[in-house]
């Protein structure tokens, strides 16, 4: 079976796993990226050949990089005509323009085709957006949806064909392993790795770590455009001694940096526009064995389970008690990473989600 995907996601060394996982399954995979993608309000991430065995990363050019909706690959047509798919999973939402220009190159040569959605605020499109999504929805074989909400809203729009909820990415257990024992230092590290932006709520973790003792520290690994409001909060709360700030770092490093924290928390904040999709920073944590604590928004209960702790969205006063327990348990720490490695195990390392997406390929070829 000849598979094309076309992905700005997979410019990330670390999500290519899943690819060699998909490989392994027999599937002809050639998979086309970007040499970069502009991320808005973060930066630039390049091209990462980290995982590239027994399948074809090709580049492409492409064009308005960093517009989310309005992208496009100006020689796609032709790497198509080439290539000859008999499946085209195109991993962009079914409003875009990528898609749009996707699908009907796919569909021109005969190849079965699916979008990818990740959005999970109900929105009604203008055109020609609106109009993109249409000729999506009446074209593709098949649907893939990152969570519960977004596969509801497909629905709502109209997509009636088949539809599979499933994580766009998994994770390697053998790279984001535990460390060889618990950390056991004289302070305890909460962890948060992301984007500093409003919706991150990070803004709550920094109130939150006030409330509890000194030798509790703030670790935050990530760039964006509240580093500076941040610095201002921790230092009017007299905090800066406690919270220790890095920059963003390369997918591959991601492991290492997790196996730091005692805790991570994601404390993601719906706004009118956005809610969290996924939080892949909680299937990485749980895998290296690090407990977790997420925000009730969007899909993080569902991501977490059993393992980890979940809090109302906002609640600092909740947020700084959840960590309160973990410091004061160290039997309940390992009881949760212990559960969240293991729900990592059953439903989300990038094997699983190879072998689940080839299953829908494979569904899609045959129909």
């Amino acid at each position: 079976m000849r598979v094309v995907i076309l992905s700005k996601a997979l410019v990330a060394g670390a999500y290519q796993r899943k690819l060699e996982e998909i490989a392994r399954l027999g599937v002809e995979l050639t998979v086309l990226v970007p040499p970069a993608w502009r991320e808005p309000r973060v930066g630039v991430q390049r091209l990462e050949r980290r995982y590239t065995t027994g399948y074809t990363l090709t580049v492409l050019p492409i064009a308005l990089n960093g517009r989310h909706h309005l992208h496009f690959y100006p020689t796609l047509g032709r790497a198509l005509r080439r290539l000859r798919p008999e499946v085209f999973h195109i991993d962009e939402e079914s409003f875009n323009l990528a898609t749009f220009q996707a699908m009907r190159l796919g569909v021109a040569l005969g190849a079965r085709c699916c979008f990818y959605n990740y959005a999970n605020i109900e929105r009604f499109y203008p055109p020609p957006f609106n109009l993109f999504e249409r000729y999506n929805f009446r074209h593709a074989a098949h649907a893939l949806a990152c969570n519960q909400e977004a596969a509801r809203i497909i629905r709502r729009h109209g997509y009636t064909g088949p539809l599979t909820i499933v994580p766009q990415i998994g994770v390697d257990p053998e790279v984001f392993a535990p460390a060889p024992q618990q950390r056991d230092g004289a302070t305890f590290v909460v962890g948060y790795l992301g984007r500093l932006v409003p919706e991150k709520g990070v803004l709550d973790l920094v109130e939150a770590l006030a409330q509890l003792p000194r030798h509790v520290r703030l670790r935050l690994v990530g760039d964006g455009v509240q580093r500076p409001l941040i610095a201002r909060r921790a230092s009017r709360l007299g905090l800066d001694e406690r919270i220790e700030r890095l920059p963003a770092v390369s997918s591959t490093d991601v492991p290492a940096i997790l196996r730091g924290f005692d805790t991570l928390v994601l404390p993601s904040r719906t706004t009118p526009t956005w809610k969290e999709q996924f939080g892949r920073v909680l299937i990485e944590a749980m895998s290296c064995g690090v407990p977790v604590i997420g925000s009730s928004s969007g899909e993080i209960p569902h991501v977490i389970g059993e393992g980890g702790l979940t809090y109302p969205e906002g609640d600092v006063g909740a947020l700084s008690a959840a960590i309160a327990r973990l410091v004061a348990d160290p039997v309940a720490r390992r009881e949760l990473a212990c559960r969240g490695r293991e729900r990592v195990l059953a439903h989300f390392t990038q094997a699983a989600i190879a072998h689940r997406h080839v299953e829908v390929y494979e569904a899609m070829a045959r129909h």
